[in-house]
Parts: structure tokens; sequence; C-alpha cells
């Protein structure tokens, strides 16, 4: 019995002490909750207008060159976009992750992997925004990379509704 007593006042006074370091661990846990929410609405936002002078691949489709509307699916965290011709002939789900340039570009922007005469939508940048969002890779990009050198191909683009400029 006196050995039982004599614990209990160890035990409650090893958690007290550890209290602080609990509540220090919670704190910073939310921070870094709240900091990465953060980063992944800095990717683009809202609807996008581009009109692409050449045939290019989205994902795993293939698109004519035209005029083109893209935005983020809504309940996809941010994760899913859909680019669709301005008559609505042509559609396609492209899956996308956080990517930041060098420098905030001064236009939006689309940024194109190019291959020969084969192009592939790799980013998109909003204007004075660093952070954007880089298209996942196709395994058709994958296998083209392997066989061509790649050069870029910067398109502009306009959030819908805005005058070109």
């Amino acid at each position: 019995m006196f050995a039982e007593t004599i614990s209990k006042p160890h035990a409650s006074r090893n958690l007290t002490s550890r209290t602080p370091y609990l509540l220090s661990f919670l704190i910073a846990l939310i921070f870094t909750l709240t900091v990465s929410t953060t980063k992944a609405y800095a990717q683009i936002e809202g609807d996008l207008e581009v009109n692409i002078p050449f045939q290019f691949h989205a994902g795993d489709a293939k698109l004519p060159a035209g005029k083109y509307i893209i935005h983020t699916l809504d309940n996809t965290d941010l994760t899913i976009m859909e680019i669709s011709s301005e008559d609505g002939s042509a559609s396609a789900l492209f899956e996308v992750h956080d990517t930041e340039a060098n420098s905030a570009p001064a236009k939006s922007e689309l940024i194109f992997n190019r291959y020969g005469d084969r192009y592939f939508l790799a980013k998109l940048f909003d204007e004075a925004n660093p952070n954007g969002s880089a298209v996942t890779e196709s395994r058709y990009e994958k296998r083209v990379s392997q066989e061509a050198s790649q050069a870029q191909a910067h398109v502009p683009a306009h959030r819908r509704g805005q005058q070109k400029g």
C-alpha cells in the first residue's frame, strides 16, 4: 500500500510536466495545417481564357488549336482541372499539383512542353502570382520525352471577362 501511495503523486507530476509539450505540439500542428491549406488555394482559381495556336495534349486528351476556357473543378481539392473549347466541341480533364515559378509572371500564362511538333500542357500561372498548377505528365508524354529533346512554349491567358491587354 505504501508504495502505491508514493507512485501516484509521481504519475501526476509526469503528466503535469508533459502538458506544456503537448500544448506546444498541438499549436504547431494547427499552424502547419493552416499554412498548408493556404498554399493549396494559391493555385489557379476562377476561369482563364486562352487562344492556343497549335494542337496540344492536356492529360490523356489530344485537343485542336483554338480558344479555350480552363477552370478547377469544384470539390476536387484543386487537383483536377478542366479545359474546354469555347464552342463546347472539345474538352478534357487533367490532374494538377502545386508548382512555383522563379518569379511572379506579369500576365497569366500557360506553359507547354514541346517535343518536336507535339505540345503538352505543363503549367498554368495566374498574373502576379508565383504559385501555380503543374499538370501531371501522362504516360504518352513520358514516352515522347524519352524520344525527343524538350523545349517550352508560353501562351498568354487572361481572366474570363477581362479585356485582352
